[in-house]
């Protein structure tokens, strides 16, 4: 007796309602699982599972055939596989990753593949706080492959060219027996890996690679108001592509460096400025640095450990809308470590009338306390 066979929808992984590109998804997704080119282990083994989610896909992509399965399971479709009147286009888009791209469909009536643009490339500069405020232009040293002068990129000896490959015609694709004879499928040329056209006589200054590594040196303009770890796109100073396509580009990540006084916030810049206790309590005219110098700020009387007074504009612009942010100043009061015998004595006076007249909230809390301690808590 045949062994039962397992249900389309488990097979792919999806539930009964999925609709047909959930289903076209989940085929792709096994298909490249159990490719036997692409399996580690028993290729036997993925050959199996891939023809098994290949008969699940035939049958739920077809809607007259869903409908049958749905209705009768594999009776209302035995015998009815026929794999020739899949959507060819699908089953080759789903396949391109296996095969690196070099994939297409009808039956190998395909075109050389394009030629690759080139890679990009990433380096990292340095900026003060001063230049992220105003934006900068940096000299930007790095080395990346070239198109080579001599063979003018084409890879080819001088006075040569590239010929048309024998294995593929120059088409770039070859046709190869599907699994199973289920399908003929379309693969890059292995000869001319997809290109179409094979060097035999290489350039002496390359080697064939059609590229040579090279300094370059280029300005890169950094905006104003940008941030640590942010990038700077410099389109087309990477790599050089491929016979003639783009060149990639080059990605500028921007590290700016700690500053001594100035922490950031978004767009804000937060500093702390120590005062005197004695400048708190009786208020004071104090200089406050700024990224452009300093500037003067009333500190009112009975100013509190951690007030924060805000310099409007003084912050760092935004990158996009211009809009520039504050400068936001923490004030800190220094208690002395050191006092003389006179200073001491005033404290001491001053400390006796503080205790007789003492501030609404200092009093509150007071109350608070001594209630903790002695556990009388009905009052609240």
């Amino acid at each position: 007796m045949p062994a039962a066979k397992r249900d389309y929808y488990e097979i792919l992984g999806v539930q009964r309602t999925a609709e047909a590109e959930e289903i076209k998804r989940a085929y792709r997704r096994q298909a490249m699982k159990f490719h036997p080119d692409r399996a580690n282990g028993d290729k036997a083994a993925a050959e199996i599972k891939f023809k098994e989610c290949s008969e699940a896909y035939e049958v739920l992509s077809d809607a007259g055939k869903r409908q049958r399965y749905d209705q009768f399971g594999h009776d209302g479709v035995t015998g009815q596989h026929d794999f020739s009147h899949m959507d060819v286009t699908d089953i080759f888009s789903m396949f391109d990753d296996i095969f690196g791209g070099a994939l297409g469909g009808g039956g190998g009536r395909g075109r050389a593949r394009q030629a690759a643009r080139g890679y990009d490339l990433e380096t990292r500069i340095e900026m003060t706080l001063q230049e992220v405020a105003a934006g900068a232009e940096k000299a930007i040293d790095f080395e990346r492959q070239d198109r080579c002068e001599h063979c003018a990129g084409t890879g080819a000896k001088p006075g040569t060219a590239p010929t048309v490959c024998l294995q593929c015609g120059g088409q770039g694709r070859v046709a190869q027996q599907g699994f199973g004879g289920m399908f003929r499928m379309v693969v890059g040329c292995p000869n001319c890996r997809g290109r179409g056209t094979v060097i035999r006589d290489h350039c002496p200054n390359c080697g064939g690679t059609g590229r040579q590594l090279r300094k370059r040196t280029v300005i890169v303009k950094i905006p104003a108001g940008v941030h640590d770890g942010q990038a700077v796109r410099v389109t087309g100073e990477g790599e050089a592509g491929e016979n003639g396509a783009p060149a990639g580009d080059l990605h500028v990540y921007i590290g700016v460096k700690e500053h001594p006084v100035f922490s950031r916030h978004n767009n804000d810049l937060v500093c702390q400025v120590p005062i005197s206790f004695s400048e708190a309590a009786l208020g004071a005219t104090i200089d406050v640095p700024t990224l452009k110098g300093s500037e003067a700020i009333e500190i009112p009387a009975g100013t509190q450990h951690g007030e924060v007074f805000k310099l409007k504009g003084k912050g760092l612009p935004d990158v996009r809308s211009y809009r520039t942010g504050d400068e936001l100043v923490q004030i800190v009061i220094e208690v002395p470590k050191k006092l003389t015998d006179r200073q001491k004595q005033l404290l001491r006076e001053f400390a006796a009338s503080e205790d007789v007249r003492l501030t609404q909230q200092r009093k509150g809390f007071l109350d608070k306390l001594k209630e903790m301690i002695t556990g009388d808590e009905t009052k609240h």
